[in-house]
């Protein structure tokens, strides 16, 4: 979380919504908390990039009203936002809150393209404990599967300051939280780091006291090893919050947050229709020569 809700609120009410408009309280699915947001650019003229957010709050706490700003700041950048409530502890322990993610997601991937979003190019997102969640849906695949998303079909993801790699469970609340699983090591993204990963970016800060930095090298350096296509940033003199509020751009926030992002989703599009082009000249070269 951001802090009290009255400072949640301010940063609301004076974060810039120019060029953007909202749809609210889209239902994915049955539970109350199933409910979504989705912030658009103004002006549109073609199917833009998706970006799925999920916000923090260490399983237990958060609202997608409280992230109207993120929403509002990455629909500047061109891009189609979604921001997803999902179910919290204690109503729900592991992995119920993945399984709401991947809902999300699979609805954002059925019915984005009514919202001007391009369902050939969404990628998943979150802060702390919502990069969590981005990343399960990146790298254990049968959550998706399950909610009848092939995983396969993301452009990537991108983690603001996540836990990846976060044993022994320390704290009492995490340890209720993670109880149903028998395998703990079941519960870590850097555990599910394969070669069939999305491209993903992870963005932390040097000065995060609340999730260490060493989350995302070691995610990172899993991704390497397996083959995957990672990218890093760790900015320096950021922290926990800072480094999401740095997604507004405001002076004192000069961070490249934004741009790091809105350049990784550009550059994982214009490589993947690259291999597009690739792959449809190579067939068109195969049916002018059969056999």
């Amino acid at each position: 979380m951001i802090g009290l809700p009255s400072r949640i609120d301010l940063l609301n009410a004076i974060a810039p919504r120019y060029g953007t408009s909202v749809v609210r309280d889209l239902a994915y699915g049955p539970d109350p908390r199933h409910l979504l947001d989705i912030y658009r650019p103004t002006r549109q003229r073609q199917a833009l990039p998706v970006v799925v957010f999920f916000y923090g709050g260490a399983w237990q706490s958060g609202e997608r009203s409280e992230y109207r700003f993120v929403g509002a700041a990455l629909a500047r950048l061109g891009l189609i936002v979604a921001i997803a409530d999902y179910r919290l502890y204690p109503a729900v322990r592991y992995p119920a809150f993945i399984q709401d993610a991947a809902r999300a997601t699979a609805w954002i991937a059925r019915d984005i393209d009514g919202y001007g979003g391009d369902p050939r190019a969404i990628f998943i997102a979150g802060h702390s404990a919502g990069a969590y969640l981005a990343l399960m849906l990146a790298l254990a695949p049968a959550y998706l599967a399950e909610a009848g998303y092939d995983r396969a079909s993301l452009a990537g993801a991108i983690g603001l300051a996540g836990p990846y790699d976060f044993l022994p469970l320390t704290r009492p609340a995490y340890q209720k939280i993670f109880a149903p699983e028998p395998d703990l090591a079941n519960t870590q993204p850097v555990t599910h780091a394969d070669s069939s990963a999305p491209p993903c970016l992870l963005l932390t800060g040097a000065k995060d006291r609340r999730v260490s930095p060493a989350n995302t090298a070691q995610l990172a350096e899993r991704l390497r090893a397996a083959g995957a296509t990672v990218d890093t940033r760790i900015y320096p003199g950021l922290g926990h919050t800072r480094i999401l509020l740095s997604v507004l751009a405001w002076p004192g926030l000069s961070a490249p947050v934004p741009a790091d992002i809105a350049g990784f989703i550009a550059r994982t599009l214009d490589s993947e229709a690259r291999v597009d082009r690739l792959a449809q000249r190579r067939d068109m070269a195969g049916r002018a020569n059969p056999g």
